[in-house]
């Protein structure tokens, strides 16, 4: 029986024949941390008394930036010190969304298995990694140990066709499947995406996609590797580490698999107070807006920036 991306990665890094639903400990890549989740996994690490980390690990402060108080001031402080005492990369104030900066470092490649302490970690899954959001208490061991352990998730392959209508674009994509499949509708599974429309997409509309993951409960939204990844990587690079691509088999086993036409699709918006309640904006034309956000880590990229800069 063929792998999914999923079973292929965390065998690789068990060092072990791996299938859903096994167990195993399984060797960290690279770790980090925000500045709403750093202070406990910087105070579980000093608590145990650990002199060397065993896995490449970075902050970010990006949460809360510039610092809108005292204590969190003191935070802030907390991580500098810690990235000074144990040479760990920190993103300060200013550098960027983790979820931006820490791709565009070249520190992931396909392949990787990465633990975040947030939630939508799992954007590096455009990358083709295993990455995936933990706990600071969860992160904390596996910066001590260098792996942690972790249960084998079944997988949902994800199938997108059709031609994208003007002004549409990945946000409304995954908040049209999210609402489909339901915000709980993937607990705990891989998502694999693909399909015409994923290789049609830019990277930072991958990014958008695999981060909303999580959205419908998912552990990892992995998508495949293609030209067009290893372009975006290739100058990014570091340590002249190789990019191997890793690639589901024809036979893997998926939990479903599911296909969506987009050729109809409107713009959505997703209704309060629920991310799987997206309806076409259309239809919501009562609603007067006073006031609009551009940014956060799901689609705040350059690309969103234009396309919102061009309206």
């Amino acid at each position: 029986m063929g792998k999914t991306i999923a079973e292929k990665i965390l065998s690789t890094h068990a060092g072990r024949n791996l299938k859903a639903g096994d167990f195993a400990i399984c060797k960290i890549d690279f770790a980090f941390g925000q500045d709403g989740t750093s202070s406990i996994i910087i105070d579980q690490i000093r608590e145990m008394g650990v002199k060397e980390l065993k896995a490449k690990f970075c902050m970010v402060i990006d949460h809360s930036a510039p610092s809108p108080s005292e204590g969190v001031s003191r935070v802030h402080k907390k991580m500098r010190g810690f990235a000074g005492d144990y040479s760990s990369l920190l993103y300060d104030i200013g550098c960027g969304v983790c979820h931006q900066v820490i791709p565009e470092s070249g520190e992931i490649l396909p392949g990787d298995l990465v633990f975040g302490a947030d939630s939508h970690t799992c954007t590096y899954g455009a990358l083709g990694a295993f990455s995936t959001g933990v706990g600071s208490t969860d992160l904390a061991i596996s910066l001590t140990c260098g792996k942690d352990w972790l249960k084998v998730p079944e997988t949902i392959k994800i199938i997108v066709k059709g031609k994208i209508p003007k002004g549409v674009f990945a946000k409304d994509i995954i908040l049209y499947i999210i609402t489909d499949i339901g915000a709980d509708g993937a607990t705990y599974k891989a998502v694999e995406f693909s399909g015409p429309v994923i290789d049609k997409l830019s990277m930072d509309g991958r990014f958008t996609i695999s981060n909303m993951a999580v959205e419908m409960g998912a552990k990892v939204g992995l998508m495949p590797v293609d030209k067009k990844t290893i372009a975006w990587l290739k100058p990014r690079i570091k340590n002249k580490r190789k990019i191997e691509p890793v690639l589901a088999d024809k036979d893997a086993k998926y939990a479903k698999v599911l296909e969506y036409d987009i050729s109809k699709l409107k713009p959505q918006v997703a209704r309060p107070h629920s991310v799987d309640s997206a309806v076409a904006a259309a239809d919501l034309k009562q609603i007067k807006i006073q006031e609009a956000y551009l940014g956060t880590c799901t689609n705040g990229r350059l690309e969103d920036l234009k396309i919102a800069a061009a309206i």
